[in-house]
Order: C-alpha cells, then sequence, then structure tokens
C-alpha cells in the first residue's frame, strides 16, 4: 500500500487565519462576564497588609497575609457595584493563592447583618488563559507541522471525546466492565492515533501490531507478577477518590500509560527502518532486525528516564508535604507513590518488549515487499 497524499494542506492564509481568530478569542474571554450564571468581578485595587509569621507542630515556617481587595462586578444585578473583599494567603501558597490587580473572579455575594452587600471571592476566572494556551499549542503545530500537525490535533481531540464517552458509559454500568471498557479504548486509541498521523500504510499497520504486542505483553507480565506476589505490599486503598474497585481501576490506568509510551517507542523504531530501507535496500531481514534493535536501545533509556521524571514531578508535592509533617520516607512513599512506581515499571517492560516487537515486525513486512 502506497501512502495516501491529503487532497487538502493547511496554506500561510489558513494558518494566519487562526492566529487572528485565536486573537480575538482570547479577547472575547476577556470579555464574557455576562455568559457565567455566577457573579464575575474585576479587581481594580490591592492592599496588602503584614506578613504574619506562622509555625506548626513539626516547625515548618511560613507566612500569611491578608489582602483588601477592591472589585467591580461585571455581570449580574449588581453590575457596576465596587465592593470589597477579603483573601487571606500564605507565602508557601499551598491552599491558597494570591490576587493581582486587574485580575477577574468569580464572587458569592450576600447581605450582611447590616443590609451592605458583602462579597467573597471564590475562585479565580481562568478561561482567558485556557484559550491563550489552546491558541498557542494549535499554532505552533500548525506553523511547524502544517498537515500532519492538524492530523496529530484532531486525533488528540477525537481521544479526548472517546475517553470521555467511556467513562460515561462506564458510570451508565456502573463500573462493572471498567477493565474491558478502557481495554478496548486502548486499542481504538492506538488505531485511530497512528491512522490518523501515518494513513492508510504499511507502517501504519506494523506501528499499530508493535504497539499491541508490546502493550499486551507488559500487562500480561504485570497480572503473572501480581498473582504469583499475590499483591503484596500494593496498597490500592490510597488511590484517590475511587468509587470501584481501585484494582481494576490501576490496570486500567496501567493499560493506558503503558500504550502511550509504547505506542512512542514502536514509531520511532519503525519510522526509522522504513527510511533506512529505502537509503539502503539492499540490507538483509536480520540487518534490519539488528538496526532496529539498536535503535531501541538508544532511545529506550531516555524514554523510561522521562517516564520517571514525569511520575516524580507529579508525586514531589504531596512527598515533600507528607515529609514535612513528621510522616517517615517508607510511609510517604507508600502513600504517594508505591503505585505510580509499579506503572513506570510496566511501562519500562512495555518498552522493553517493543523493540524485538517492532524491529521484527519492520524487517518482516519491508523484506516480504521487497520479494513481490
Amino acid at each position: 500500500m502506497n501512502k495516501i497524499q491529503p487532497k487538502y494542506s493547511v496554506n500561510w492564509v489558513t494558518i494566519l487565519l487562526v492566529l487572528v481568530l485565536g486573537g480575538i478569542l482570547c479577547f472575547l474571554t476577556q470579555h464574557d462576564a455576562q455568559l457565567y450564571k455566577a457573579p464575575v468581578a474585576q479587581i481594580t485595587h490591592v492592599t496588602n497588609q503584614k506578613r504574619v509569621s506562622q509555625v506548626d507542630n513539626f516547625h515548618n515556617h511560613d507566612y500569611e497575609q491578608k489582602q483588601i481587595l477592591t472589585v467591580k462586578v461585571l455581570n449580574g444585578k449588581d453590575r457596576g457595584k465596587v465592593l470589597r473583599a477579603q483573601n487571606t494567603f500564605s507565602e508557601s501558597k499551598a491552599m491558597d493563592q494570591a490576587f493581582r490587580g486587574n485580575q477577574q473572579v468569580f464572587l458569592h455575594i450576600q447581605k450582611g447583618s447590616n443590609g451592605k452587600l458583602q462579597a467573597t471571592v471564590t475562585d479565580l476566572k481562568r478561561d482567558t488563559v485556557i484559550v491563550f494556551l489552546s491558541w498557542l499549542a494549535i499554532s505552533l503545530l500548525l506553523l511547524t507541522m502544517k498537515f500532519s500537525g492538524l492530523m496529530a490535533l484532531l486525533s488528540v481531540l477525537l481521544n479526548g471525546v472517546l475517553f470521555f464517552l467511556a467513562i460515561k458509559l462506564d458510570v451508565m454500568l456502573q463500573a462493572t466492565n471498567v477493565l474491558a471498557i478502557f481495554s478496548v479504548l486502548a486499542f481504538i486509541f492506538a488505531g485511530l492515533t497512528l491512522f490518523l498521523v501515518l494513513g492508510k500504510t504499511k507502517q501504519m499497520l506494523v506501528t499499530f501490531g508493535a504497539t499491541v504486542l508490546g502493550t499486551v505483553g507488559s500487562v500480561l507480565v504485570t497480572l503473572l507478577v501480581l498473582a504469583v506476589t499475590h499483591e503484596k505490599c500494593l496498597h490500592f486503598e490510597t488511590m484517590e477518590y475511587v468509587t470501584q474497585n481501585p484494582e481494576t481501576v490501576f490496570l486500567a490506568e496501567t493499560i493506558l500509560g503503558s500504550l502511550g509510551a509504547v505506542m512512542d517507542e514502536s514509531t520511532d523504531i519503525i519510522s526509522s527502518l522504513f527510511a533506512l530501507h529505502r537509503e539502503t535496500p539492499s540490507l538483509t531481514r536480520w540487518q534490519l532486525f539488528l538496526s532496529g534493535r539498536e535503535i531501541g536501545k538508544s532511545i529506550m533509556g531516555p524514554l523510561i528516564n522521562v517516564l520517571f521524571l514525569i511520575f516524580m514531578a507529579d508525586t514531589f508535592g504531596m512527598m515533600v508535604l507528607y515529609l514535612r509533617n513528621g510522616n517517615s520516607w517508607a510511609y510517604a512513599f507508600t502513600m504517594n507513590m508505591s503505585l505510580g512506581m509499579v506503572q513506570s515499571l510496566v511501562s519500562g517492560i512495555g518498552i522493553v518488549l517493543a523493540i524485538p516487537a517492532a524491529s521484527w515486525f519492520a524487517s518482516s513486512i519491508l523484506k516480504r515487499g521487497d520479494q513481490l
């Protein structure tokens, strides 16, 4: 199968239109207070009071500071009124935040005992920031990758919709088939993403096969180890906000996490082997396999380290909080890092298994095509 060339391409006029549209959207979100039911106000003045030192039972030092906010209501029946609100924040900002002038916030407005309106800040209005970051990401994709970037963006959007539908289905079925739902979803994720990015090509089929084999292999190894060890030292009860069987939710998370790492590596190996075969078609199947293995060995270490660093960054804040409040390393690790570490190891197993799988699939398909 030859790669199908796209009939439509993203030209510079389209890119310019996206940039202008993004700027307009950012401007509109800055002036969309009327779309919200909750009161929205803009901070016109901030008065910071004196900092007060705070020390807890574990000798952790922090500073607390109060703010007097002057805000102007932008919507609702109280539109145009100027109110005052108080905000208390700490220097660490662990559970609070400081506000600045010209920021927009959500308010809770009520009448006090004296009949005057009292305002309480409930949250920061963040839609402008979200729209700006989304616009920036889309613009960079289109500027640097054009049609390929558009396909990558489309795959992310479609995968997001599918993920939302899978969660809705899980809720409707009352969490009786969570593992089956997300196992099927993983195959759909891989197939849809690769089809949109690589097109209907041999490279897409080979990458999909290697991704499935590496992911399934890592999950089977995980299930075998859990069965042999009887899940000792795995505290599924530490998973946050789980309202169903935590073990099946953990396995579903593991499948999706392993899928991303395996697909990334398989794509790199197979695309490199296809390019190598085009440049040097005389290479034998065994030489292609060895080349794929060397490519996999060169990217395996950095990829595993990237996954580990992402995991560390996700748990760093809570680990420090536990340790600063007198908990032992063992307890803090168990409560915050143990399950994540297992998922990182599973992804690492998938990465290792994907190297021979991707190399074998690619070399076999390429040399079989030469014989036809």
